[in-house]
């Protein structure tokens, strides 16, 4: 009996071996191609425990997942004769593993078509475009009643530029006309960055201070006319309240004056030989001074009351 059981268990060991190899599990986020002597057997393989021909069949594991492609910053002339340097990004998946298989074969051969297909569809593009509508946005409108911008000394009419956006979904349209063909579909399309060299970024920060200094002119246009407008209608209302308060004071003061001259007349019109008396002591006061002589006549009025006290 034990000479037929190391057999079986040769046996047994190796129909485990070659079971555990004709498995194999396909995780969440994946999907497998099987090949046989390198040509794919049957669809995609997707999530799940799946079998295969043991040493005969390969199995082939492929991202489910949205992937994210780079490319390297390219200097770009605009059609405005702007050099530029622009910083896409993308993000693609594969959606169809067996095309995927039999032309890129794996991850870095299709981020090399990838490199070939966007690069020049950004290049075209972006040479066809002016560098204002590469960095304004399609609802972007000027201050004030602006209808057109001007570009190299040419107006251009506002409605007749594209935004960044539009742009954008170009450079798509014309990259996803190439993807399907490796069993890739492109997703997205995006600029990261855009850049000027350096005598384009001299003589766009020279436009956008213009352009502030103009809008700060405007402002300050705008705010001069309300402070004239403020100063002119508070100088109103201050000679107003002068002109009332000067009135009404000049009415006081001439009431004041009437009844004091009143009061005197009254009091002056009781013993008119005292208003006599008093309104020569006054005279007297007012002519004389501390250092003169006051020279009269004997016949003199105001020598009355000295020569008859």
């Amino acid at each position: 009996m034990k000479k037929f059981q190391l057999p079986l268990i040769i046996v047994a060991v190796l129909a485990l071996v070659l079971l555990r190899q004709g498995m194999f599990v396909v995780s969440e986020g994946e999907q497998g191609i099987v090949t046989q002597f390198g040509k794919p057997v049957g669809e995609a393989r997707l999530a799940g425990l799946h079998f295969k021909i043991p040493v005969v069949q390969k199995v082939h594991r492929f991202e489910r997942r949205i992937l994210k492609w780079d490319g390297d910053p390219n200097q770009i002339p605009t059609s405005d004769k702007r050099f530029i340097w622009v910083d896409t990004t993308a993000r693609w998946r594969i959606a169809d593993p067996l095309l995927f298989l039999k032309t890129v074969a794996t991850e870095r051969g299709a981020l090399s078509r990838l490199d070939d297909i966007l690069d020049s569809v950004v290049r075209d593009t972006v040479s066809g475009q002016l560098l204002v509508e590469l960095v304004r946005g399609t609802d972007y409108r000027p201050s004030g009643d602006q209808d057109r911008i001007e570009v190299e000394g040419v107006e251009i009419p506002l409605d007749k530029l594209v935004g960044r956006e539009q742009i954008l979904d170009t450079i798509l349209a014309k990259a996803r006309a190439s993807t399907p063909e490796y069993g890739i579909e492109l997703i997205d399309v995006q600029i990261k960055r855009i850049n000027y060299v350096e005598q384009v970024r001299a003589r766009v920060y020279e436009r956008m201070i213009n352009e502030r200094k103009k809008v700060a002119a405007e402002y300050r246009s705008e705010g001069e006319g309300e402070r004239a407008d403020i100063l002119g209608q508070m100088q109103r209302e201050l000679k107003g309240i002068t002109s009332e308060a000067y009135r009404r004071s000049v009415e006081i003061r001439g009431g004041a004056d009437a009844r004091a001259a009143s009061i005197y007349a009254e009091a002056y019109g009781r013993d008119k030989e005292l208003y006599a008396f008093l309104r020569t002591m006054e005279a007297y006061r007012k002519s004389i001074s501390e250092n003169g002589r006051l020279v009269l006549s004997t016949d003199s009025e105001l020598y009355r009351y000295l020569k008859k006290p």
